[in-house]
């Protein structure tokens, strides 16, 4: 099912540099998805479950940082509102191409428009369904207020946003059980030590990750009426935030 395994960090690297959705990235990501996040399978299933429930008839449904559509095509298969529509975007050229490609062999009916810009760009209009797919963590934290608040204003009454992300704990005892049980996952996964590490390094100062009050402070102040965790498994958690 994951022809393509992720060896990106098999071999040492003089100079680690940041790491990019490019190419080599999107070749592998399904498998590389599969062993790096706990639980990622069953967060995409859940996604297409409650977008099923809350799409309302005649409004979009954007998965903003859709990578390689995971999340759309779940949505797509669950959906069984009215004309309906779903807005995918990605800036990746890499992710997007690929994209295309699944999209022509996937047999859902719901239209999806697979757009690549930078998802702070897109306006959000009559949405019952928001999907931030372990996305938020890549964005600048300075942006990320204004960036949710364009969501929830574009969010119809009764909407929804899905919010995965990768968690910081407050406590450091937390802090370094969740990370090193995250780790122990990816070896339980074929992840050697060396991998591990490179594939850190690319990632620090690339993917900025929050505490859970954090998140739920911002989408309350940005108007939410709830924010509350759906999801764990270690350092990796999906938040449901109810207009």
């Amino acid at each position: 099912m994951y022809p393509n395994k992720d060896s990106i960090y098999a071999e040492p690297i003089g100079e680690v540099g940041a790491f990019k959705f490019d190419e080599k990235v999107a070749h592998v990501f399904p498998d590389m998805i599969r062993r790096s996040v706990p639980g990622y399978s069953a967060i995409i299933s859940a996604i297409g479950l409650l977008a099923g429930r809350f799409c309302q008839d005649r409004s979009f449904c954007y998965d903003l940082g859709c990578s390689l559509g995971a999340a759309t095509l779940s949505m797509r298969h669950h959906i069984q509102a009215e004309d309906c529509r779903i807005i995918a975007v990605d800036n990746s050229e890499a992710m997007i191409e690929q994209f295309r490609k699944n999209l022509l062999q996937d047999s859902g009916e719901v239209a999806v428009d697979v757009n690549c810009a930078d998802i702070r760009d897109i306006e959000i209009n009559k949405a019952s369904v928001v999907v931030l797919n372990f996305t938020l963590q890549f964005i600048p934290v300075a942006d990320r207020k204004a960036f949710l608040n364009k969501i929830y204003q574009g969010l119809l009454p009764g909407g929804i946003l899905i919010l995965s992300e990768k968690l910081r704990f407050s406590d450091p005892r937390q802090q370094a059980l969740q990370t090193d049980m995250h780790h122990e996952f990816k070896k339980a996964q074929g992840y050697s030590d060396l991998e591990i590490s490179q594939k850190r390094s690319a990632l620090e100062n690339v993917l900025i990750a929050e505490t859970f009050v954090r998140h739920q402070q911002r989408l309350m102040s940005v108007g939410f009426s709830s924010a509350e965790v759906w999801f764990q498994y270690f350092n990796f958690a999906s938040i449901i935030a109810l207009k």
